[in-house]
């Protein structure tokens, strides 16, 4: 299982139909996960195990405070 948190920088298997960018921040944590496009700014949620089956890896991880 892959760990992630709160404003980590995700690669999801698919890329954004907006072709601009591959990755992902996650913005919204709880049963559902939502991730914001770090090309087009669009957001989209998804329950929290589908988001672990489409997620590919951390890419850069959030400072903690």
């Amino acid at each position: 299982m892959i760990e992630y948190g709160l404003n980590d920088i995700v690669e999801m298997k698919k890329e954004h139909p907006c072709h601009k960018s591959k990755l992902w921040k996650i913005i919204r944590m709880g049963a559902d996960i939502k991730i914001k496009c770090q090309g087009c700014g669009a957001s989209i949620m998804f329950d929290r195990a589908e988001f672990e089956r489409k997620l590919k890896k951390v890419v850069e991880r959030a400072e903690s405070e």
